[in-house]
């Protein structure tokens, strides 16, 4: 029997993650409270149990009386004596009890208090599991959509990956198997309540991490993240070894790394720039594939002038505002971009780097993309004061130049 226990012991570690020592605790805790409800006391009750062979006993301690007047805690001097002859008066001995004589009711209250410190373990040792995991990768398979809302399984425990959390026009089937962020792990009494994430930017960090090798080894850091889940993502890098190329390390060969994360992310478009500590080299990268004339930054303020040739104007505000705005997120600098006519119209004086002109230290994941040379992206609905800037359309740019001559 006591083998038995042990080997059960060894499986609920196994497999639920409940150390042994806590269950040998558990036990021995509640014949404690096995034998308080039999004998209504237990300050003079030991329980001991061997580790490995499981073995345990349980002892009552009485104290030797010459006239007995409580039998649970007392002896006689006589009853003692034929126990061990050396015993005297006020001495401690130790009676053993057998588990046998418990009643029915004590026996299975210490039951059911076992079986609750299992419940209790096993959900301990799931929320510290998952805990461990707080604003790392995970993985799990989709089990059904709810509606907008899609449950997941995570190996022990199943969530929820909630419709805000989702990046627009991805699509899931039951059994895919997909990567999520973890964003919160509570414990809610009844076990880990784990909130996920396929929207969060470090999901985009995080993948970047297990895929390129001088990330995980320190050599290439991931300075700055700007994500628009589902359509674009900027990313700032910067390499502490100057033999090691950034941007090409988080791209590999034939882009076999970044096409790895895009993959995972259905396709949402990426773009990696060289992180700099000089704030309008910074800017000028982050506003990439769009060529930079001039970048009058204040530090101070965290704000910045952008001066961009005419005919990039479009693709340095991108749909909808979204290169700009991406831009602006990455590097922190509320950003007012102006083309070359816009800034001699208002007299803004400006100097054009050549160099920084024809360096790119940018990598497109679609290669400079159709998208960024739309007509469309002229509108002015699109450019909001969020970035300072009245961007005139193309037509009008022309008719003004016309006007002049």
């Amino acid at each position: 029997m006591n083998k038995e226990l042990i080997a059960a012991l060894e499986v609920l570690e196994k497999e639920k993650g409940i150390s042994k020592e806590s269950l040998f605790e558990a036990i021995e805790s509640n014949l404690v409270v096995a034998y308080k409800n039999n004998f209504n006391k237990a300050d003079n009750v030991t329980v001991t149990m061997d580790r490995e062979t499981g073995e345990f006993h349980i002892y009552s301690q009485k104290t030797v009386v010459e006239e007995v007047e409580d039998t649970v805690s007392q002896i006689s001097l006589e009853d003692a004596r034929n126990i061990k002859a050396s015993y005297e008066l006020g001495d401690i001995v130790n009676i053993e009890i057998q588990s046998q004589d418990f009643g029915r009711i004590a026996t299975q209250s210490a039951k059911n208090g076992i079986l609750q410190k299992i419940r209790e373990e096993e959900r301990k040792s799931l929320y510290e599991h998952y805990y461990e995991k707080q604003n790392d990768i995970i993985t799990g398979i989709v089990q059904r959509i709810n509606g907008k809302n899609i449950s997941i399984n995570l190996g022990k425990v199943d969530t929820v990956l909630m419709e805000k959390e989702q990046s627009k026009g991805e699509f899931f089937r039951p059994n895919d198997r997909i990567k999520l962020y973890v964003t919160e792990v509570k414990d809610n009494g009844r076990g880990p309540r784990i909130n996920v994430s396929r929207t969060h930017p470090n999901l985009v960090k995080r993948l970047f991490e297990q895929e390129v090798t001088e990330i995980q080894d320190g050599t290439v850091e991931i300075k700055s993240i700007a994500r628009e889940a589902g359509s674009r993502t900027k990313i700032a890098v910067w390499s502490n070894n100057e033999d090691v190329d950034a941007v090409g390390a988080c791209v590999g060969i034939n882009g076999a790394r970044v096409n790895a994360v895009v993959d995972e992310l259905q396709n949402e478009k990426m773009d990696i720039i060289n992180w700099s500590e000089n704030p309008a080299i910074l800017i000028e990268n982050a506003l990439s594939p769009s060529k930079v004339v001039s970048v009058l930054a204040d530090p101070d303020n965290k704000e910045a002038l952008v001066v961009v040739p005419d005919l990039q104007l479009s693709l340095a505000i991108g749909k909808e505002g979204q290169n700009a705005r991406l831009a602006a997120k990455l590097t922190g600098f509320k950003i007012d971009i102006k083309s070359e006519s816009q800034a001699k119209e208002e007299g803004i004086q400006y100097v054009f780097n050549e160099e920084d002109y024809y360096d790119d230290g940018y990598y497109d994941g679609e290669y400079y993309d159709d998208e960024y040379y739309d007509d469309e992206y002229y509108d002015d609905e699109y450019y909001d004061n969020e970035y300072d800037a009245e961007y005139d359309t193309e037509s009008e740019a022309e008719d003004k130049e016309s006007d002049e001559a």
